[in-house]
């Protein structure tokens, strides 16, 4: 596996974007919910613990609904597992052809979310670290993005001179496509306009929909978020 990012969006970072570090890609046209006839695996027995770990909560003033986690497969909910990443503890581990996240821990055990990831086109693989994270960030869509979704035009971010700071983006909030937290994931200086964040789009783990991206249902990230220190190495592959 190489360690640079091979992606298109990455290359598109290095002039006007390459001043605003807190400008992100992440978005993907909303996907509608499973009906209620759609088929869903059955829960995972004996883990009533999830009604807690995916039930409602208040986060720094915002109200995360709950997650009906008995419409989610069961190898998608968080879980504590061995560690067969090859790697050791503290870093982040994104296996896409599984559409799982770890964290890596001591005595040979991770943390193994359930993830969202980019639809064709804009896959990616590749090393960084989470340079900086934030609570309930705003969301700043790039150019390009804006020029391929114009009803984004409202969150377009500007430079204002007089003030020396960058007005606009998306507040933070429920509807907001970073969620409750976002990793940054930077390769040195280079801020590769990739994240690791939450989503209450439950319905979208295990597939390939953003434009980026790695998402996790907002409680995961929330978790995660906790667990993983600034600097940490992430891999996906």
């Amino acid at each position: 596996m190489s360690d640079a990012f091979f992606t298109r969006r990455s290359l598109l970072t290095a002039s006007s974007m390459a001043a605003l570090g807190l400008i992100t890609g992440c978005q993907t046209a909303p996907t509608p919910p499973p009906t209620a006839a759609a088929a869903t695996p059955p829960p995972p027995s004996g883990n009533n613990r999830y009604n807690s770990v995916y039930g409602a909560m208040l986060d720094e003033g915002f109200q995360i609904p709950a997650v009906p986690w008995d419409k989610i497969e069961s190898r998608f909910l968080r879980q504590e597992v061995a560690n067969n990443t090859g790697v050791g503890a503290g870093k982040v581990v994104v296996e896409t052809s599984q559409h799982h996240l770890y964290f890596t821990m001591p005595g040979g055990r991770a943390m193994r979310y359930g993830v969202g990831l980019g639809r064709e086109g804009f896959e990616w693989s590749g090393r960084g670290d989470v340079r900086r994270k934030a609570k309930w960030p705003k969301w700043h869509p790039p150019a390009e993005m804006i020029d391929r979704e114009p009803e984004l035009e409202k969150y377009r971010t500007t430079y204002n001179r007089r003030t020396d700071t960058w007005e606009g983006g998306m507040e933070p909030g429920l509807l907001n496509p970073l969620g409750a937290r976002a990793h940054y994931i930077f390769q040195g200086k280079k801020d590769t306009l990739y994240r690791l964040h939450g989503s209450p789009e439950w319905w979208s783990i295990g597939k390939s929909v953003s434009s980026g991206c790695v998402r996790l249902i907002n409680q995961d990230v929330i978790d995660l978020y906790n667990r993983v220190p600034e600097g940490a190495e992430i891999i996906v592959r």
